[in-house]
C-alpha cells in the first residue's frame, strides 16, 4: 500500500540527519542561540533581501498559526480566512480557543481577493458590537492545491494596508506554490508583500520546523516571550535551526517541492488523457482528480488517499499528495493501474 495521504509519511532529507549526526556532539547554546539558528536565518534573510526581518523557528503549522495569530490580535479583534483554510478547517479550533473568532468567507478555489475582503468587513462593521476584523489569513500553496500569483498578492496586500488589516500568509507548503510552472512569485515577492509569513519545512523536507519572518521587527517585539509562556521555545533549538540551514544554503528546499510537484504532474497528466476532470486546477503536489466510485474502490487496493469530496451517486473527487521523497516508480505503478482501470 503506498501511501499518497501526505507529504510528510517520510522522515527527512539524508542531509538533514548527517548534520544533525555531525554537530550531535558539538556543544551550543540552547533557546535559539545557537551557531546554526544565526547561520540559517542570515541565509534567509539574504533569500528574501531583509536584513532587518525578525526570524523564529517553531515545531509545527498549526503551533505556528496559533501562536503568531493570537499574539498579533488584540483580545476584540478577528482574523479573516477562506473557509477552506487551514485555521477554520483543520485545526480543531485553535484559534477560536485563544478567544479570538475565524471570519470565514467561501471561495470556489481556495484563495481570498479583496472583493471577498470588503465583504467581511462590511458585515462586521456594526463597532463595537461584533468583533473587529484585524487580519487576513491566507495559505499559498491553499489546502486545495492552487496558488497566488503576483498580482492577486499585490492587490491583496493593497487592500489589507488600505484597512489598517495585517497580511499573515500560512507557508505549510510554499516551496511547492513557488515551484509550481505558473507561480510568477518569488520568496522576496512573499517577504515584502505579507506582514508575517512562514516558510514550512515538515511538508518539504525536514524532519520538523517552520521558520516564521516578520518583515517589521517592531511587529515581532516581544514574541520571543509568548513562544517561551506557551511551550514553543525548544531548549535544543538547534534541531530546528539544522532543518533550516540545510533545505536553504544551497536551495534544497526548492529543489525537493520541484520533485514533489513533477510527480503529482505526472499522475494529473494521465488523469486529463482519461478524460477525467479536477476539483481544483492545482499545479503543485496536491491534486483532486475526480473518479468513478468503482474505479477509486479498485486504487483503494493498493494506494493509500483520501475521498475528498462527494461530487454525486457515481463520482467523488480524491486527493493525491506527493513528496519531496515520492519514488517515481509507484507514480508510475499508480499511472499504469489507472489507465488499466
Amino acid at each position: 500500500m503506498y501511501n499518497f495521504k501526505n507529504d510528510y509519511s517520510e522522515g527527512t532529507h539524508p542531509n538533514i540527519l548527517n548534520k544533525l549526526i555531525e554537530t550531535n556532539l558539538v556543544q551550543q547554546l540552547g533557546y535559539g542561540e545557537d551557531e546554526y539558528a544565526i547561520q540559517a536565518k542570515d541565509i534567509l534573510k539574504n533569500k528574501f533581501n531583509n536584513p532587518q526581518a525578525t526570524i523564529h523557528f517553531l515545531s509545527g503549522g498549526t503551533q505556528t498559526n496559533l501562536i503568531v495569530i493570537s499574539f498579533l490580535l488584540r483580545p476584540h479583534e478577528a482574523v479573516i480566512s477562506a473557509k477552506t483554510g487551514h485555521i477554520s478547517a483543520n485545526e480543531t479550533g485553535a484559534i477560536e480557543a485563544t478567544g479570538h473568532k475565524v471570519i470565514t468567507v467561501e471561495t470556489a478555489d481556495g484563495k481570498l481577493n479583496p472583493v471577498a475582503i470588503e465583504r467581511a468587513l462590511q458585515e462586521y462593521a456594526l463597532k463595537p458590537h461584533v468583533v473587529k476584523p484585524r487580519m487576513v489569513y491566507i495559505s499559498n500553496s491553499t489546502e486545495i492545491g492552487t496558488i497566488y500569483l503576483k498580482k492577486e498578492l499585490e492587490d491583496l496586500a493593497a487592500c489589507c494596508l488600505s484597512h489598517n488589516l495585517l497580511l499573515f500568509l500560512d507557508g505549510a507548503r510554499l516551496g511547492h506554490a513557488l515551484m509550481a510552472q505558473d507561480n510568477d512569485l518569488t520568496l522576496a515577492d512573499v517577504a515584502k508583500l505579507t506582514d508575517v509569513f512562514y516558510i514550512g519545512g515538515t511538508k518539504n523536507g525536514a524532519l520538523l520546523g517552520e521558520a516564521v519572518i516578520f518583515k517589521d521587527p517592531h511587529l515581532a517585539e516581544d514574541f520571543d516571550y509568548v513562544l517561551k509562556q506557551r511551550g514553543a521555545m525548544l531548549a535544543k533549538g538547534r534541531v530546528l535551526a539544522i532543518q533550516f540551514l540545510e533545505l536553504f544554503k544551497e536551495d534544497l528546499y526548492f529543489e525537493l517541492a520541484d520533485h514533489a510537484n513533477k510527480m503529482a504532474m505526472k499522475i494529473a497528466r494521465t488523469v486529463k488523457f482519461k478524460g477525467f476532470s479536477f476539483l481544483t486546477n492545482s499545479t503543485t503536489n496536491q491534486i483532486f482528480p475526480i473518479l468513478p466510485k468503482d474505479m477509486i474502490a479498485k486504487l483503494h487496493e493498493n494506494y493509500l488517499f483520501f475521498v475528498w469530496k462527494e461530487i454525486d451517486d457515481d463520482n467523488a473527487a480524491i486527493r493525491l499528495i506527493t513528496s519531496w521523497a515520492t519514488d517515481e516508480q509507484y507514480v508510475d505503478a499508480f499511472i499504469n493501474d489507472l489507465k488499466q482501470l
